[in-house]
């Protein structure tokens, strides 16, 4: 098999060492072993073929490694040569924006705790996606849209985020968000990022005021992944060359679909069960597996 580990850390050399001397004790035989630094990190890449039991020894090596440290790595593994991504799907709340926007409009309100609270426990997984969503969004009838251009300009991007949609685009890569939340939001936030397409919940409103539903069929996990194939076919592409990024239990069956799945600042069940995440370092990171 074909494997591939790329590592992220604040140049820390005794980690490199550290895993040099994994590969060594493993017998493994590396190849094009890539190095390259900014000012927040440094990134150390491996490439070798070896057969799939030794890469578990690293494995254990690795996270042993990222306890200890602040580092975060990304070990791929692939019947086939490992392909440059060509499609690259993003959830938007609390990945590409520092917020959760439903919380936001929430708190604009006056009854954010109440909604955030139902938030916090969706994106763990302790609550099913979509009836949070619509008890959450019930609680937000009446809620004046001439408030929601105040609420779109204050949204914080996720650091990183411009960084990585311009190199996204230079390499030529397809990106959308495939988000839970708001068209409102979602179509402004992908223009602003130069990204390809939004797929997202369009809120319903009569006479300036939401009614508390949505037109159209929510968008929860199993539609991420309906969309990521979507994507896919009408580009061309296999699996092997999609990337998906989130951070909520909602976006873990599109991270284990997409040939790259990668948890980003995730929430402790995706972390548990997400193929790969990024912990410690900002979006820009991701331009490094792509």
């Amino acid at each position: 098999m074909f494997h591939r580990l790329t590592l992220f850390d604040m140049s820390n050399e005794l980690n490199v060492v550290a895993v040099n001397q994994a590969f060594q004790a493993l017998q493994l035989e590396t190849y094009n072993n890539r190095h390259s630094a900014n000012a927040n990190f440094a990134v150390h890449q491996w490439q070798w073929n070896s057969a799939p039991e030794c890469v578990l020894d690293l494995e254990v090596i690795l996270q042993k490694l990222s306890k200890q440290q602040k580092l975060d790595y990304v070990l791929q593994s692939s019947q086939q040569p490992i392909q440059k991504i060509k499609l690259a799907v993003f959830d938007m709340d609390s990945t590409l924006i520092q917020a959760e926007v439903m919380d936001e409009l929430a708190y604009a309100m006056g009854i954010g705790p109440q909604v955030a609270l139902i938030t916090a426990s969706s994106m763990a997984g302790e609550l099913d996606f979509e009836q949070s969503f619509r008890q959450r969004l019930a609680l937000l009838k009446g809620f004046d849209t001439a408030q929601l251009s105040a609420i779109n300009q204050a949204l914080e991007l996720m650091p990183g985020a411009e960084q990585l949609m311009k190199g996204l685009q230079n390499q030529g890569v397809y990106c959308a968000i495939l988000s839970g939340g708001f068209s409102y939001f979602a179509d402004d936030l992908a223009h602003r990022l130069g990204m390809q397409q939004a797929f997202s919940n369009s809120l319903e409103e009569v006479d300036g005021k939401l009614t508390g539903q949505v037109t159209g069929v929510i968008l929860d996990a199993a539609k991420k992944v309906e969309l990521l194939e979507q994507l896919r076919k009408t580009l061309g592409l296999s699996l092997s060359q999609c990337l998906a990024v989130g951070d909520g239990a909602n976006d873990l069956p599109m991270l284990n679909k997409a040939g790259l799945g990668v948890a980003f600042h995730g929430k402790p069940l995706v972390r548990q069960q997400a193929p790969h995440q990024i912990n410690n370092f900002d979006l820009d990171t991701l331009l490094h597996l792509a």
